[in-house]
């Protein structure tokens, strides 16, 4: 089988793995210049734990599965990550039925250690910590994951697949049982493959307009939501990652680490009707108020703008979160074309759980 992957994010290098192991012809393509340059560049590098998802979704499934062949992945291939756990914190009285809510699912998603704590056991683990009660995950933890994609692609080389680069795909069309699709770029051309995956993140829309045969229908809305993420200079006043209960559109104003054990805040949520990456200073005393709720001690003028990024959600304020979208023949009709919509957070964590379903649907 050949096989096109159009995407160089965790996800699209995740799924081209997995298609080069069943051995598959694979190409990824990827109209930026380097892998991992769109919502995997822009990502809190987060190992989830499987806990936030209502049982029997593809977001629980697809993450639970994914953090265990994650976990394994990075150990066999020398990917930094670590396992610092995580506490999930009710601020006040009214926050613990949320809590109780998380425990439930993550309990029936068969999340790991997945440990209920009153106020004082977590302060016990993190001293600065301001709660009523928590939810502790062991099993939650960080990770490299530009490394991560580095260690993809060398398994896809290494399998024989082809990386093409600033390789952007203008148009497709199902022929003779296979897809012919013309690309552009440096030295625009044409090729046929048996199999085409749409993992191209924010452009997984806009792509999927450009098939022909494929019913309007059958591309769902896309809908913007912004994360603007702040660092802390200082020394990190805690070990483990510190979550709020969630709010909409996202799980709130958390405080994670990086391998370093450097602290930032975020992401927030803002929707927005077009991608803009800037982080906007005059956010700092939103963020500080939120982070405030559970580490009462941030000293004043600590926040510094970092990064930000754009979710590429289903669904918009005041509607229920959208599921992951795995759509193949069935969804749509067209023989040997796979799309992946709306994969956002837990959408790191749950790559390489995601890469076999999507291979599952195109080797059966």
């Amino acid at each position: 089988m050949e096989a096109l992957v159009v995407g160089a994010g965790v996800v699209g290098l995740a799924v081209a793995r997995a298609l080069a192991l069943r051995g598959a012809s694979v190409i990824v393509a990827e109209a930026a210049e380097g892998i991992g340059t769109g919502v995997s560049a822009r990502s809190s590098e987060v190992i989830h734990g499987g806990m936030y998802y209502p049982p029997g979704s593809a977001r629980a499934r697809h993450c639970v599965e994914g953090r265990r062949r994650l976990v394994a992945f990075c150990d066999g291939h020398g990917v930094p990550y670590r396992l610092c756990g995580k506490l999930i914190v009710a601020t006040c009285e009214d926050e613990r039925a949320a809590l109780e809510t998380i425990l439930s699912r993550g309990l029936a998603n068969g999340v790991e250690g997945l440990a209920w704590m009153e106020g004082d056991e977590a302060r016990r683990l993190e001293p600065d910590l301001a709660c009523v009660a928590a939810l502790h995950s062991p099993a939650t933890g960080i990770v490299d994951s530009h490394a991560l994609m580095l260690a993809l692609l060398g398994d896809i080389e290494a399998a024989g697949g082809v990386l093409a680069l600033r390789t952007p795909i203008e148009a497709a069309e199902p022929r003779e049982g296979r897809w012919q699709v013309r690309f552009g770029g440096e030295t625009p051309d044409t090729v046929r493959v048996d199999a085409l995956v749409n993992a191209a993140g924010l452009g997984a829309q806009a792509l999927a307009r450009r098939f022909a045969g494929l019913a309007p229908e059958a591309v769902p809305r896309q809908v913007l939501a912004k994360g603007s993420y702040f660092g802390c200079t200082g020394r990190p006043a805690f070990s483990r990652l510190i979550y709020p209960a969630p709010v909409e559109g996202g799980l709130g104003i958390h405080l994670t680490l990086d391998l370093a054990g450097r602290m930032r805040f975020g992401p927030d949520v803002e929707w927005v009707e077009a991608a803009d990456y800037g982080v906007d200073p005059a956010r700092a005393p939103l963020f500080e108020a939120a982070i405030r709720r559970y580490w009462p001690g941030l000293p004043e003028g600590r926040l510094t703008p970092d990064y930000a990024g754009i979710r590429p959600k289903l669904t918009g304020p005041g509607e229920p979160a959208a599921d992951f979208r795995i759509d193949g023949p069935g969804e749509h009709g067209l023989p040997g074309l796979v799309q992946l919509f709306g994969i956002e957070s837990p959408g790191l964590t749950a790559s390489l759980s995601l890469a076999e379903a999507v291979a599952d649907r195109l080797t059966d």
